[in-house]
């Protein structure tokens, strides 16, 4: 029950991430890419500084004795607002999602199969592959 609870949880995520991209393409447009980038984060940080603010057990003073490598995910994410910006308008919001989606099995099967990055490592199995190269084909399809 717990997993399907989660899964159901990643699913209306990848919802948002969806409807997210259909908001910035326009809005990018409008103010600019990087503008409406911004402005994504900035609500978002807003947000999450509430929630800290009300969370019965926050961590923050821990955040920077952690590792530098593990920080790094941060610049990762608005390079993939950026993307969603500007790709959005252009190839529609369902091929810029089947692309990203692509490239996310790609690596996490990558991440799994040698245990990058702390993770547990879980063998890329024909399964795993075939569901890969069905992604791709949905892709070219699009």
């Amino acid at each position: 029950m717990k997993h399907a609870l989660i899964l159901l949880g990643v699913l209306v995520a990848g919802m948002g991430l969806s409807v997210e991209a259909g908001l910035l393409g326009p809005l990018g447009e409008q103010v600019g890419h990087l503008s409406a980038t911004l402005s994504i984060f900035m609500v978002g940080a807003l947000l999450l500084s509430l929630a800290l603010v009300f969370s019965p057990n926050p961590k923050l003073g821990t955040l920077f004795r952690q590792p530098r490598w593990l920080l790094t995910g941060g610049i990762l994410g608005p390079i993939y607002v950026i993307v969603l910006t500007l790709a959005a308008p252009l190839v529609g919001i369902g091929m810029t999602m089947v692309g990203i989606l692509c490239g996310q099995v790609g690596a996490s099967l990558l991440i799994d199969h040698f245990g990058w990055l702390g993770s547990e490592r879980r063998k890329v199995d024909g399964y795993r592959v075939g569901a890969l190269m069905m992604i791709l084909a949905a892709l070219w399809l699009m």
